[in-house]
């Protein structure tokens, strides 16, 4: 009996070591800003804002607004069509966000689509307020050559969350 008492404390014991990290999908929505740096010809200077939520244990994005401030002559300044997912996760001990960020905006016969890491705080009274994300990766624009110029290239990003 002892035996088995020592087993219980020493599993109890084990199952509180680790990260101690948990799913923060709902902690990222907001208003979010973008800018791109590189690129080629008319597919450079790209640079929008978004305001979406995060809905589901896939971290899909729901946009309520999305807005290009350039997008040059390769992608409308009305008419795309933005798509995303953002899988985070939270150290409980504390509470810095890490995780992964997609995102596709369609426009005409062109693609921008960005892939990044994302970071940030959670509030750790609630633990539904990300404040301080940053999103950092690489995007690649797929064109159709049309306008003329609009041909595949890439570059780096940087996405701050404004509230």
């Amino acid at each position: 009996m002892k035996q088995v008492a020592i087993l219980l404390i020493v599993a109890l014991l084990l199952n509180g070591c680790g990260t101690n990290s948990s799913p923060a999908q709902t902690a990222a929505g907001g208003l979010w800003s973008a800018t791109m740096l590189g690129g080629v010809g008319p597919a450079t200077g790209f640079s929008f804002s978004t305001e979406f939520t995060v809905s589901g244990s896939g971290g899909a994005l729901a946009f309520s607004s999305f807005q290009f401030y350039t997008a040059g002559d390769c992608l409308a300044v009305n008419g795309e069509a933005p798509a995303g997912a953002m899988a985070l996760t939270v150290n409980q001990n504390t509470y810095q966000v890490t995780g992964t960020f997609t995102f596709t905006v369609q426009s005409g016969g062109n693609t921008l689509a960005l892939t990044g890491t994302v970071t940030g705080t959670e509030n750790g009274l609630t633990g539904t307020t990300l404040s301080g994300g940053v999103i950092t990766g690489t995007w690649t624009f797929t064109g159709s050559g049309t306008p003329a110029g609009c041909n595949d290239t890439s570059g780096s990003f940087t996405m701050t969350q404004v509230s």
